[in-house]
């Protein structure tokens, strides 16, 4: 009878946490619009969790169903971000040199952490915070303000598919529980089972009709195109959880394999005489990005500001100013260096243009808090300062797109006087 009670209580509790944070979910877009859109929605979310949080009021909590949602949410987000990348981005020269470009910032990022833990592990896990990029978190943002397709749009993809790939490596790598031997078997058994992954269901996609049915069940009640998605995303996560990686590699990883799948089935298509695939891609990622973010997406970072402690951040407001101020410097001053010097990007001819594109790639927050929650449950950072510098990832996100676009505006009017200035000239 007593577990019973409990049980319900428990179940209660659950419904009563849900509800919270759906209503977080909710109002998050409606009082970003109030804004403007100046205040992103993601950080409306994070600050909406930190209220209804532990650390907050205390109506939420993350459990049960909560933490299953925020755990696909976190899934969602980076599959996503894997589905946009595109691999020649990565493989070209400008993925070579953005690649390098993140390197000698993770270098100087991880001796700034050496400095202040003394301990390599840790400085790792600094070096890696320090110098990611939240593509999941920039991609709406870059569309609802149409840069998404403009050279910095571009830009800022290339440098943010590095910012996010090379931190989820480093970080199976080396911030495991195991020797450093060990987590690259474990990486290397990883991509060996996506190869297969990738490999079959491209196979199968050969078989007659299967494509189509794929392609004509995306707009009927069996939706079984999306259903393939999530059982892809499943069985990656559940593919770093056995090898004992973290799920963002597996989620990443689902995107990526996602991407060449859609790739092998619209080739499959095209030799057809029906031609049916027209806008395959961006039917499939409009699904993806209703299905993700009306409700998974957003518990994410509702459940992300639920572990921000206000208490920790007024305790050592210096650590949070020092972490953006780092951020800025090493990650947006590395990309904005990069550009200048090695002109990485094409079509960036100003200086403005990638001022731009180092604020983008310096925000960061779904890396952040995946690598405090590593090296949290490792003993290698306290929570409290996890908790500080999850805070520092939120004002990333609301402060330096937010300066992007104060930037751009300051282009749009140097544009307009110079063209006024020719003008009268020739007159």
């Amino acid at each position: 009878m007593t577990t019973t009670l409990l049980a319900a209580e428990a179940s209660s509790t659950e419904l009563i946490s849900l509800f919270w944070v759906v209503l977080v979910v909710f109002a998050a877009p409606l009082l970003s619009s109030l804004t403007r859109s100046l205040v992103p929605g993601v950080v409306v979310l994070l600050v909406g969790g930190m209220l209804v949080g532990p650390n907050g009021f205390g109506l939420a909590v993350e459990s049960g169903g909560v933490a299953m949602l925020a755990e696909l949410g976190l899934g969602m987000l980076f599959l996503l971000a894997g589905f946009e990348l595109e691999v020649s981005s990565v493989t070209g020269r400008g993925g070579r040199r953005a690649a390098g470009t993140w390197l000698v910032s993770m270098v100087l990022a991880a001796g700034v952490g050496w400095l202040v833990s003394g301990r390599w592990e840790t400085a790792v896990a600094i070096g890696l915070l320090l110098t990611s990029t939240a593509v999941g978190t920039l991609l709406p943002i870059l569309k609802g303000a149409g840069h998404d397709t403009t050279p910095v749009g571009r830009a800022v993809l290339t440098h943010g598919a590095i910012g996010e790939l090379g931190p989820v490596l480093v970080m199976a790598v080396l911030l495991g529980t195991r020797s450093i031997g060990s987590s690259l078997v474990a990486v290397g058994l990883f991509f060996a089972a996506a190869l297969v992954v990738l490999v079959v269901p491209a196979r199968l996609l050969r078989v007659r009709g299967l494509g189509r049915a794929l392609v004509r069940d995306t707009s009927t009640t069996s939706q079984l195109a999306m259903r393939t998605v999530l059982l892809l995303l499943a069985a990656m996560m559940v593919v770093a959880t056995v090898f004992g990686l973290d799920v963002v590699l597996g989620a990443f990883a689902a995107g990526i394999i996602l991407r060449r799948l859609v790739d092998v089935l619209a080739d499959q298509l095209r030799a057809s005489d029906e031609d049916p695939d027209r806008g395959l891609a961006e039917v499939l990622t409009h699904q993806l990005e209703t299905v993700g973010y009306s409700v998974f997406i957003p518990v994410f970072f509702v459940v992300s500001g639920m572990a921000i402690s206000v208490a920790a951040v007024a305790d050592a407001p210096w650590i949070l100013v020092a972490a953006v101020a780092s951020m800025l410097v090493i990650r947006g001053g590395g990309v904005w260096l990069s550009e200048r010097v090695l002109r990485t990007s094409p079509g960036l001819t100003t200086t403005r243009e990638r001022a731009r594109v180092g604020l983008y790639a310096a925000t960061g927050l779904p890396i952040i808090v995946a690598v405090t929650q590593v090296a949290v449950d490792n003993g290698l950072m306290a929570a409290r300062i996890s908790s500080v510098l999850v805070a520092a990832g939120a004002v990333t996100v609301l402060l330096f797109p937010l300066l992007a676009e104060l930037v751009r505006a300051g282009t749009t009017t140097e544009t307009e006087e110079t063209k006024e200035t020719e003008e009268t000239t020739t007159r």
